[in-house]
């Protein structure tokens, strides 16, 4: 390859874990708050630890692949090499239902929200305003995404920090449980296992952000080291994060049958804790979360298509080429703008159900890559690693379409539907499967990619 088609290494652990974080937006705990509390009865800390103790099963997979195979494309790059090319086009192929329409339900969100604020302007001029903004902040380059994200990040977390202060001060006031220990929010004697299980199957996708961290593999130093790291990191910060906000939140504000409206039920214990101004400031921190994770999805999927065509799985001239002045995949992240404006008509459950499909999807077949790239190709056949190999990444498959099970027929419906459209794809990219399809090629150092400005 030559030096100006290549991606630069610049990143180190730190911008790649606040890129992770920002892709999963940590005020999304508050998205989900009431439909899950009261779904729960209660006990939505106790849905979150389970569904981190799930995710982290993955990501011990995804941080096993990621050392085998240092590249950008996720999943689709692991099962390409560790199965075979064509279920690894299949991987790839699911695998955009999760990354296209994460960015679009960013901007959805932002459209919605900001015209609930401001009536007189019409949410699609917010959502193409948004999509403009993430569209050129994305084309400058990675490094510039980091520095957006590092701003995006922090206002989040003031907010998280004032929120955790508050929330301390109105229970040692006496409001809420008036307490600020309790097992209620883990152990509720009323609930039920079952209803944990359903509402950690609903919070698996606030944990997106691990696995996008792997796309920027060829952009990061030492991805074998860093980039295993950031999957933890990214994982268990985002995981407490939400625990214990979820868990301040159930004590300030117990009857989580109360709430008037569960979709905006972050507004309301905004409220409750400091008024119109903390509100105020929740709604500015929420809109400033979607547009990191905006910015941040929109990356990685830029850099998913970026694999694809280097492989010619997509057409090469247009999704294998990088912009020599920004080193940046132009035309795919205009391509991921322009497929972004079917915010303009989709709804938020429609863009959900997509993603909990494709997310979940790629989840199995990252497990299934560690075993037959570890056990089954490379023999490794010691005790050691069969827990590692065999036992932890089988665990993994059992809790992904456990997850599954909870989808509704909609999304499996959506999600054929494309898989339908992928089989017909690449049953004329190969001739009626005459042809294997195209395979990465790593022969040259992706490690001697030159790190200059």
């Amino acid at each position: 390859m030559k030096a100006d088609t290549e991606f630069r290494k610049v990143l180190t652990l730190f911008p790649v874990v606040l890129f992770g974080l920002a892709y999963m937006v940590p005020l999304t705990v508050f998205t989900t708050y009431g439909i899950v509390s009261q779904l729960t009865e209660g006990m939505l800390p106790m849905a979150y630890v389970v569904t981190l103790l799930t995710m982290l099963f993955t990501a011990f997979s995804y941080g096993r692949m990621v050392k085998a195979f240092p590249y950008s494309g996720s999943a689709y790059t692991y099962a390409q090499r560790s199965l075979n090319s064509h279920v690894g086009f299949f991987v790839g192929w699911v695998l955009l239902l999760d990354y296209m329409f994460l960015p679009m339900i960013n901007y959805l969100i932002i459209g919605i929200y900001l015209h609930a604020e401001f009536p007189a302007v019409p949410v699609w001029i917010w959502i193409i305003l948004s999509i403009v903004i993430v569209t050129i902040v994305n084309v400058r380059g990675i490094k510039v995404v980091a520095g957006v994200n590092l701003t995006l990040i922090s206002f989040q977390m003031i907010f998280v920090a004032l929120f955790i202060i508050l929330s301390v001060k109105s229970l040692l006031g006496g409001e809420g449980s008036g307490t600020l220990f309790s097992s209620l929010p883990f152990f509720n004697p009323e609930g039920s296992t079952s209803l944990v299980f359903a509402g950690a199957a609903i919070l698996c996708l606030s944990f997106l952000g691990f696995d996008a961290v792997t796309t920027l593999s060829e952009e990061t130093i030492n991805a074998k080291k860093t980039i295993p790291k950031a999957i933890f990191l990214v994982t268990i910060i985002g995981g407490l994060l939400f625990i214990v906000v979820s868990y301040l939140g159930q004590l300030v504000f117990p009857n989580y049958m109360s709430f008037k409206d569960p979709d905006s039920a972050g507004l309301e214990i905004a409220g409750f804790l400091g008024g119109n101004l903390f509100k105020s400031f929740f709604l500015a921190a929420y809109i400033i979360g979607c547009f990191a994770s905006a910015t941040s999805s929109h990356a990685s999927v830029s850099r998913i298509l970026y694999a694809m065509g280097r492989d010619t799985i997509l057409p090469k001239k247009v999704f294998g080429n990088l912009y020599s002045k920004y080193r940046t995949p132009v035309f795919n992240i205009i391509i991921v703008s322009v497929v972004a404006l079917l915010a303009l008509f989709f709804s938020l459950e429609t863009v959900s159900s997509f993603i909990s499909f494709g997310a979940l999807s790629a989840f199995t077949f990252v497990h299934i890559s560690v075993f037959a790239h570890f056990y089954v190709r490379s023999r490794k056949r010691t005790f050691k690693d069969l827990i590692l190999y065999v036992l932890v990444p089988f665990i993994g498959v059992i809790l992904c379409i456990w997850l599954w099970t909870s989808l509704s027929k909609f999304a499996f419906m959506l999600g054929i539907s494309w898989l339908t459209i992928g089989l017909i794809y690449l049953m004329y990219l190969t001739r009626m499967f005459k042809n294997q399809p195209p395979k990465m090629s790593f022969d040259e150092s992706i490690d001697d990619v030159e790190n200059t400005p």
